[in-house]
């Protein structure tokens, strides 16, 4: 016996029950965790969010191979091909209306749909440690974007280099919360936390030689950061971080939506 409560979708059941009402709770949509799920399940759980009228739908951690299956997929979705029940349904709404597909690689982010107006109270800086952190970097940059907000990106600011990060100090004081995004020792949240006044969410990244032991080095740091506002999330969690951003970015604006 199987539980199926599933009013959307086309053969959900074995394997999703999508949240179609987390964006009036949480203020977002559901995101899909891309890893460990076939290009066949993304895509049937996209077309479900997408026809139940979410506007736009993020997958992440989803690399290249999965990314051309998932393009190739939902290529097919939007054609004149013969489709059956609910599949007809989305086929015809694709057709009337395209939904654009965006794989961002380095990023390993799909995008099923265009982005929106930023519509936060502010900026928010995403600032990396080196270049080798621009994965998760970037991970965090698009989904904050996605999530409406503009953001400012700085790059390869790492403390080895203590004055490319002072050069950018002034237009990190104008954001309104801060992702910072380091491996190796993890310093560069503390450094940053103690230039500004806002919010400083730390990413720790799994980027280091041997004793940096897959970026716990640098989470315990950022642990024990000594500069006050800063948080900490999960190792090379850029999605985690952004979308924490996203919601400090957007209280002014959800305060004012309650008290209506």
């Amino acid at each position: 016996m199987g539980c199926d409560h599933h009013e959307r979708g086309e053969g959900l059941s074995a394997f999703a029950r999508p949240d179609y009402s987390r964006a009036s709770r949480q203020g977002a949509g559901e995101v899909i965790y891309g890893e460990g799920k076939t290009a066949e399940q993304i895509v049937a759980i996209a077309a479900a969010l997408l026809e139940a009228g979410q506007p736009r739908v993020l997958a992440t951690r989803v690399g290249d191979g999965k990314a051309g299956a998932v393009e190739v997929l939902w290529a097919e979705r939007g054609s004149a091909a013969a489709v059956t029940g609910a599949g007809a349904t989305l086929a015809a709404t694709l057709r009337a209306r395209p939904v654009s597909l965006t794989f961002h690689r380095e990023a390993r982010l799909l995008v099923f749909g265009e982005l929106g107006a930023p519509d936060g109270d502010g900026v928010v800086a995403v600032v990396a440690a080196g270049t080798s952190d621009l994965p998760v970097a970037e991970e965090a940059a698009l989904t904050a974007e996605f999530l409406g907000n503009e953001v400012m990106r700085c790059y390869d600011v790492g403390v080895a280099g203590l004055h490319r990060l002072l050069d950018v100090a002034d237009d990190l004081r104008r954001a309104r919360a801060i992702v910072a995004v380091a491996g190796l020792e993890g310093a560069l949240a503390s450094v940053v936390g103690g230039l500004v006044d806002c919010p400083v969410i730390a990413v720790p990244t799994s980027v280091g030689y041997g004793a940096s032991f897959g970026g716990i080095a640098a989470l315990l740091a950022m642990l024990n950061s000594c500069a006050s506002g800063v948080s900490v999330v999960n190792i090379d969690n850029g999605f985690g971080a952004a979308f924490q951003a996203s919601a400090i970015n957007h209280l002014n604006g959800r305060g004012a939506a309650v008290e209506r």
